[in-house]
């Protein structure tokens, strides 16, 4: 027979929220150590330390990760809006008004309206093979594809009887 049963503890093992010993002696002395290393910083930072100054600013001015971006952009809803605006973002990022990180975090967003107008292109284009083939004798290109000449028409010149085949 085990020693112990599945499901039934030997005991009611360390209560909720009850904390190490060892770690709550280090989270006391880590407090009182605490208030005396930021007064030393702050007073370095005050005399003109520019490391101390850093750290105060680090600790007190929340590092900014992004921010709106205010930009004039042309219509990006087709393929030619979007070169344009392309343009638009290199120009911006070259006279000083956008960073390049945020010019490429824009141009990362232009870039997804691109592929969105290719897929929905591609999806415009299926449905239009799929109508031709589930047409009757209709040419399941022809909806897509400009007409080309055929022999005879006008548009072609006569069979040259040298570079005829036989």
């Amino acid at each position: 027979m085990p020693r112990y049963q599945k499901g039934k503890p030997p005991g009611p093992g360390r209560p909720r929220g009850c904390r190490n010993k060892a770690l709550a002696l280090f989270d006391a002395l880590g407090l009182d150590g605490t208030e005396k290393v930021i007064r030393v910083v702050k007073e370095r930072a005050q005399q003109g330390d520019m490391r101390a100054a850093s750290i105060v600013l680090a600790r007190t001015w929340p590092h900014r990760s992004g921010r709106p971006v205010a930009l004039d952009l042309p219509d990006a809803a087709t393929a030619g809006g979007l070169v344009q605006a392309q343009a638009a973002v290199i120009a911006a990022m070259a006279r000083g008004e956008l960073t390049p990180e945020e010019a490429a975090a824009v141009a990362t967003v232009l870039e997804a309206q691109r592929r969105a107008i290719e897929t929905h292109d591609h999806d415009r284009r299926l449905q239009a093979l799929e109508e031709g083939r589930s047409g009757e004798g209709a040419d399941p290109l022809a909806a897509i594809l400009p007409p080309v000449a055929e022999p005879g028409d006008a548009a072609l010149p006569p069979p040259d009887a040298a570079t005829a085949r036989p």
